[in-house]
């Protein structure tokens, strides 16, 4: 349980770095993009042909101008790249949900792999005693597996007759073993994934006219048939 505790805290605590030299990088980021758009504005051969031609036109206008190009280009939407995503979540689980600013699926992310890692060791550890006592059981050269009965004063007979019983249970926390670390592989390949789709369809945009509506509707009688009632769906997109 300890051994989880850590790798628990070291999970969050990389998480937790990596968010904050994400917003840096992205402060620096936006500070050097402000200074590039007034740069390309000062040197614009438009904006010295419209100066010229109006000389009265004061220079406070040119600043203004400047300071709102500013703030439209700081305003832009982030678009985080797919490929970066995917990249940065196989070098550590949980980064490329940090780097989709997803920080919100963090604690199912490491909440699963603390779990999956609490059922590998588990397993692990019940396995490795079942196979001693198995061991002992088979060689008689050990006790061990006084430790999984209750009454340890056994005839020959009944110690024969606990071979099978341990070996049923030695393969049963294997396979739960072997099936732990799979499903950890498994679900290692699912959030890169989750940050691969996320990156990729982070602009997605559904229609605010997207619904489905059930409405009563009433059906003529016809030659053939009569009067009937019914429910009708109809989805708008």
């Amino acid at each position: 349980m300890r051994k989880e505790s850590v790798v628990c805290l070291l999970l969050l605590l990389g998480g937790f770095i990596f968010s904050l030299r994400a917003q840096t990088d992205n402060k620096l980021d936006s500070v050097k993009q402000i200074k590039e758009s007034s740069l390309s504005n000062s040197r614009n051969p438009n904006v010295k042909v419209a100066l010229s031609t109006d000389s009265l036109m004061p220079a406070e206008k040119e600043k203004v101008a400047v300071l709102e190009d500013s703030v439209i280009f700081n305003n832009s939407e982030f678009k985080p790249n797919p490929t970066k995503a995917v990249i940065y979540s196989a070098i550590f689980p949980g980064l490329g949900q940090i780097y989709n600013r997803k920080y919100w699926k963090l604690p199912l992310v490491y909440g699963g792999f603390v779990g999956l890692s609490y059922a590998i060791s588990w397993n692990a550890g019940m396995y490795n005693d079942y196979a001693q006592a198995y061991q002992d059981l088979v060689t008689g050269n050990g006790t061990s597996w006084k430790d999984f009965v209750s009454n340890p004063n056994l005839s020959e007979s009944q110690i024969q007759a606990l071979i099978p019983s341990f070996k049923r249970k030695k393969d049963y926390f294997r396979r739960n073993r072997d099936l732990a670390i799979i499903c950890t592989v498994a679900f290692y390949g699912l959030v890169m994934l989750d940050a691969y789709v996320d990156a990729q369809l982070y602009d997605f945009d559904i229609s605010p006219d997207l619904s489905m509506r059930v409405e009563p509707v009433m059906y003529q009688p016809t030659m053939f048939t009569k009067r009937t009632f019914g429910l009708q769906c109809s989805i708008n997109f």
